[in-house]
């Protein structure tokens, strides 16, 4: 990354009153950040009733048992019919996307294909769709202070509960949620 105002390979946490409900509470792994604009995959919201066996079986691969209770997430608003893997960064492939040393980001069949064959990535999050931004969209958000961002970890992208990735991720920058309100104040 030549600029250190852009956030790939941060966690985005919105805070309390973002003003949208499909990011409330949200936490966004940033995949790409540039003057071109922003995208990233929300790792907090999972579909109630898709699991990645059933995604698989979807898409005509036969699904390893263990995907049974695996939920596939809802990644972000646009495109929400275009699948994406974060994985760790051991997996690779020639379109794999390295988001940080640790995590990479992968959206082709064969990743999907490698993991129902037990090749795939030692951790992994299926989503569909993604969270995008167009060019300084993302900075002006943040200037408005709707985000706060965070270091992105595989303990709070891979192995955090769902239910506290938000507050693990504001606890890793010190936030205590307990303390954060929703309302503006005005002097």
């Amino acid at each position: 990354m030549s600029d250190d105002h852009y956030l790939e390979g941060q966690l985005l946490l919105a805070m309390p009153g973002i003003g949208d409900p499909r990011f409330e509470r949200a936490v966004i792994l940033v995949c790409q950040h540039s003057a071109e604009g922003a995208m990233g995959i929300i790792i907090n919201r999972p579909f109630q009733r898709l699991s990645v066996a059933e995604l698989l079986q979807q898409l005509e691969v036969d699904p390893p048992e263990e995907f049974e209770h695996t939920l596939v997430h809802a990644g972000g608003p646009v495109e929400p019919s275009r699948g994406f893997v974060l994985h760790s960064a051991e997996y690779s492939q020639p379109s794999t996307l390295k988001v940080t040393d640790t995590i990479a980001l992968t959206a082709t069949l064969d990743i999907l294909r490698d993991m129902a064959a037990h090749h795939g990535p030692a951790q992994s999050l299926v989503a569909l769709g993604y969270a995008g931004w167009a060019p300084g969209q993302l900075d002006k958000e943040l200037t408005r202070h709707g985000w706060l961002s965070a270091p992105a970890t595989g303990a709070i992208v891979f192995d955090a509960p769902i239910e506290q990735k938000w507050s693990r991720a504001m606890t890793s920058i010190g936030i205590d949620v307990r303390m954060l309100s929703g309302e503006a104040g005005h002097a």
